[in-house]
């Protein structure tokens, strides 16, 4: 192959803090570079093109999003907007026929997430959810560890993603119109790896909740400032967590099983480390560095499913996103009042 055969390039939609970290990751995936970004402000988008320029020429700069789209040097999209703005770009690559990586949450609504996957099915084109977490070493380490039976039966879970969030109310944090609030933004990681244990566990199938307990506050803006759930499900296995902008915490997690405990140390959504626990013996500790900033796993697992003509990733797959939507819709059901229980 010519070196330009095996290059992949991407476009960012949304120049943001986040797509600062998606560009940071690209250097240690073999073939991936920063082609075009699109951005509205248009200094925003040379600044970010000047950033990540690497060796070569810096990323064009499109203020059009149907320029971006319609570039024929573009491989696959990147979307990086605030929550509320995925859906309608989203929608918009499909159209043209771009293959998607888009950040969690995919969207904000069951609803909205099947007509997308349908959508993209019906195109014939490549969508995944940008989950992280699940392509780290340290997950690839502690899944082997639970499918070998390492903590015995599972029993209980329990985690927390909580730090004090900007003073500012106008911040997308706290601003229902950019789909702010602690659930969407950081409790869905407790909803992954929630899943991602039990899949683990269960032969790769994650069994529904039977009950679902949750107890919130709210910001003056009115989004969820904090979230505490329970999940109960068959067996008498539980999963607790807390996420909110309202405190810190070590925003660990551990699977408690009959036999020890597995556990991230510290946040646990991007964790270079597993611990193996019990009372018999001195805490078992397991490093697993990411290769740059963690963000390289999900991009090489996207450039070769779309390399490969898949639709979706079989390890981050369309029914897990459906999966993660309908638990975030049957939490914020019960939040007060039902809050942007539709986004």
């Amino acid at each position: 192959m010519t070196e330009l055969q095996e290059s992949f390039r991407w476009g960012v939609i949304g120049p943001g803090g986040i797509a600062n970290r998606f560009a940071g990751a690209l250097a240690g995936v073999p073939g991936a570079r920063l082609a075009a970004v699109f951005a509205r402000d248009a200094a925003k988008g040379q600044a970010y093109a000047e950033q990540w320029r690497g060796d070569g020429a810096p990323a064009r700069v499109k203020t059009v999003l149907a320029d971006l789209l319609a570039d024929g040097e573009v491989d696959a999209v990147y979307i990086a907007t605030p929550h509320s703005h995925h859906g309608e770009y989203i929608r918009a690559a499909l159209l043209a026929g771009k293959p998607v990586l888009c950040e969690k949450p995919l969207v904000t609504s069951l609803e909205e997430g099947q007509a997308l996957i349908a959508l993209a099915r019906e195109r014939g084109v490549f969508l995944m959810e940008a989950v992280w977490t699940r392509f780290l070493p340290a997950y690839e380490l502690a899944g082997r560890l639970l499918r070998e039976g390492a903590i015995g039966e599972l029993r209980a879970m329990a985690s927390t993603f909580c730090f004090t969030g900007p003073e500012d109310l106008t911040h997308r944090c706290w601003n229902p119109a950019l789909a702010g609030g602690a659930l969407w933004d950081i409790g869905i990681y407790n909803l992954v790896v929630t899943r991602w244990v039990l899949q683990q566990m269960n032969g790769g199938v994650c069994p529904e909740p039977e009950r679902i307990e949750v107890a919130a506050t709210l910001a003056p803006t009115g989004v969820d400032a904090s979230v505490t759930a329970t999940f109960h499900f068959p067996g008498g296995v539980t999963s607790q967590f807390r996420c909110g902008f309202d405190a810190s915490a070590m925003n660990a997690f551990e699977a408690m099983g009959a036999k020890a405990a597995l556990r991230f140390p510290m946040d646990f959504w991007g964790s270079e480390a597993v611990e193996l626990v019990t009372r018999k013996v001195p805490v078992q500790r397991f490093a697993a560095p990411h290769a740059v900033n963690g963000f390289e796993g999900e991009i090489a697992e996207a450039q070769a499913c779309i390399r490969a003509g898949l639709l979706e990733s079989p390890r981050m797959p369309h029914s897990e996103t459906l999966g993660l939507l309908r638990w975030s819709d049957a939490i914020r059901e019960r939040l007060p009042g039902g809050v942007n229980k539709k986004g």
